[in-house]
């Protein structure tokens, strides 16, 4: 991996500070660099920095703002490769699929510029003669933007390019445990484009840092990607300024397979939607409900198909990787103990591997369950780890009884060959976005959003886009 900055970047120039934080590379647990961490008085300069900013670009045509977004496209496009070595070697996945994550931001780019043009108002009839109702959208402002650990690249680009095109101004902070690659973007966008000085910014450092930033008065909106717990914290200390929040949080992701699935197709793609990032994605398949006359075969299938997953080294371009951090492993772990301990078996993995090249790091073994009750906490609680546990149940409406008593209502699959048990299953699932006969992944122009605590706001699409935007109720009376 090159050498990148370790700096801060706000009002268009880099800011270099004590270095504090230290970055691991998940796979070796080698300190890869050293952040520093901002303090009170850096934070209020990029969000300042932002607000001048904002007032130009937030009246600079629309068709113009896509320019910019477009450029930062093809700039992402031009350094693949570089980008997706910092994000392998910070939060330790294969090397496909940290290019990947870089190349699926490409399409965002093409599809969020798009929207330069298409930013509307309406015309209302009025009550009165002479009189016209005009309901105008308007920039939010700055937005303070909370980056995740498991996809820096894509949440980066998911938060600051609709937000962009929509008139705002930035202020970012990426997790304290993968920023590198986040420090890349910046500099690769700070040397090939000329952007406004104080449109985008960068601050780094750990929560504190984002406290400060969500409870500031010059933070006009706050949209995070993270965890519930977090989530809830930020909700809290927004609300001190009635700061509007869009928050996509934890998830706990149910499969149900009915007794007319295609058992292969279902396989697949479940273990897909599982171990894809090591099981640290929020819409990670997180449980499977198997209908009681497939149950056997499923599981057997499942329990092939998951001993032949390949674990190694990111470089190597395996289909796992390692977790993002020992808390993250040891969670994983504990929790595979508590349902083991609460009467489940161990189908296969349930430890760390071992040999050469996994002496170091944070590795787990993918890892399937059976003898699982509905009731166990691993049926209830997020692992954010390589582990299926699997229910059997006697119907699809039991399976969705089971799903909905979770507190979570992020992702959700189903699995059927019958076209009115999709339908209705999707009708009685309480989740904002399912998957039929299909693995995880959303489109750019869908929307990403999660009910109950899974969050609030959602990302992507049209109303992505439009929630970086606030509405005037302008009253003409020409009479």
């Amino acid at each position: 991996m090159e050498s990148v900055l370790t700096s801060h970047y706000i009002d268009g120039e880099w800011r270099e500070g004590t270095p504090e934080i230290d970055v691991q590379n998940p796979a070796t647990q080698e300190t890869i660099a050293t952040i520093p961490n901002a303090d009170q008085e850096l934070v209020q300069e990029a969000l300042l920095a932002a607000k001048s900013a904002q007032d130009s670009w937030g009246t600079t045509p629309g068709a113009d703002r896509a320019a910019v977004i477009r450029d930062i496209g093809d700039t992402l496009e031009a350094n693949v490769g570089d980008i997706g070595d910092i994000l392998m070697a910070e939060q330790g996945k294969p090397k496909s699929t940290a290019d990947g994550e870089v190349e699926g931001t490409l399409t965002l780019a093409d599809y969020a510029a798009g929207w330069g043009r298409r930013i509307e108002g309406d015309i209302v009839p009025s009550d009165n003669r002479n009189e016209q109702i005009h309901l105008q959208r308007h920039p939010m402002g700055v937005i303070t933007a909370i980056i995740p650990w498991n996809y820096p690249i894509a949440v980066l680009m998911r938060k600051i390019l609709p937000a962009l095109i929509a008139g705002n101004a930035v202020v970012v902070k990426p997790s304290s445990t993968t920023p590198l690659s986040t420090i890349r973007v910046f500099e690769l966008i700070d040397d090939k484009l000329d952007l406004p000085d104080g449109l985008l910014n960068l601050v780094l450092g750990g929560s504190e840092v984002g406290d400060a930033l969500v409870r500031s008065p010059e933070t006009d909106m706050v949209t995070m990607t993270g965890s519930t717990r977090v989530g809830k914290q930020i909700a809290k200390a927004a609300a001190e300024n009635l700061t509007p929040v869009s928050l996509e949080l934890g998830g706990k992701a149910p499969a149900i397979v009915a007794a007319d699935a295609d058992i292969d197709a279902a396989v697949e793609d479940i273990l897909t939607a599982r171990i894809t990032n090591a099981g640290q994605v929020c819409t990670c398949a997180e449980r499977v409900f198997v209908h009681e006359n497939i149950a056997a075969e499923f599981s057997e299938k499942y329990v092939d198909a998951t001993e032949n997953i390949e674990l190694g080294p990111p470089e190597k371009n395996p289909d796992m990787g390692p977790q993002v951090t020992q808390g993250e492993l040891d969670w994983t772990q504990s929790s595979v103990d508590a349902a083991v301990d609460a009467g489940a078996t161990i189908l296969t993995g349930g430890s760390q591997p071992t040999g050469s090249d996994f002496s170091t790091g944070f590795w787990y073994e993918p890892t399937v369950l059976g003898d699982v009750n509905p009731d166990m906490d691993i049926v209830e609680k997020e692992v954010f780890g390589p582990v299926t546990p699997i229910v059997t149940v006697e119907s699809v409406d039991q399976a969705v009884e089971y799903a909905n008593k979770s507190r979570y209502g992020l992702s959700s699959y189903v699995f059927t060959e019958n076209y009115q048990t999709a339908m209705r299953t999707v009708e009685d699932l309480d989740y904002g976005e399912t998957y039929v006969n299909r693995t995880l992944g959303e489109a750019w122009q869908g929307h990403h959003i999660g009910w109950n605590e899974s969050g609030m706001g959602g990302d992507d699409g049209k109303y992505g886009v439009l929630k970086y935007t606030q509405i005037k109720s302008v009253y003409y009376d020409y009479s």
